[in-house]
């Protein structure tokens, strides 16, 4: 079974929207390493419909470039029930249940499914299960508007930390896998 990794850039307030606005001043080596690592046995890129718009737009015209270069040569999975067609090269839309297609494509063959962006189509999949782990690059910044990681109103869902780094320009790294959810209750 192929496993499927969410990967973060995140706020001290939660915030995953648009880092490119408040994160830039933090990639220093250590940070460059762990997005560097999170390319590797990956084989399919997973997306909803904003971050394909967001990402079809920019990274096709990028190259020369390893990030690019790898985002574009990688098989991209859409999940949106409003896209008529795809036109980034090596993109397949889902159809039908996110859940249900997710499922089926981790059944598949293959390495690795990463997905960065895409917070709602993560949430909905680590409510599923179909998260195996998180992975959160924490900047010592505040945001203060835009998209969060979690929303009110979402369950509890349990998470155990795998691994932990702190970097020396202030930012944390966390990788968390599923978990029975304790509530610490007597």
């Amino acid at each position: 079974m192929r496993t499927l990794a969410a990967h973060y850039f995140i706020s001290l307030d939660g915030v995953v929207d648009a880092p490119q606005n408040w994160q830039f001043p933090y990639a220093n080596p250590e940070v460059q390493a762990v997005v560097a690592a999170a390319t590797e046995g990956v084989d399919a890129l997973l997306m909803g419909r904003r971050t394909y718009e967001e990402w079809a737009s920019f990274w096709p015209h990028q190259s020369g470039i390893a990030l690019a270069d790898f985002i574009n040569g990688t098989q991209k999975y859409i999940a949106s029930t409003t896209v008529a067609h795809l036109d980034w090269e090596r993109s397949t839309l889902l159809r039908g249940d996110v859940v249900e297609a997710v499922a089926d494509l981790k059944e598949q063959a293959g390495q690795r499914i990463a997905i960065n962006g895409s917070a709602t189509l993560a949430r909905t999949l680590l409510r599923a299960g179909l998260v195996d782990e998180l992975h959160l690059l924490v900047h010592p910044v505040v945001v203060g508007a835009g998209k969060h990681l979690f929303q009110d109103g979402d369950g509890p869902v349990g998470l155990e930390l795998a691994e932990h780094k702190t970097f020396s320009n202030g930012v944390t790294y966390h990788v968390y896998r599923p978990a029975a959810l304790t509530t610490g209750r007597a």
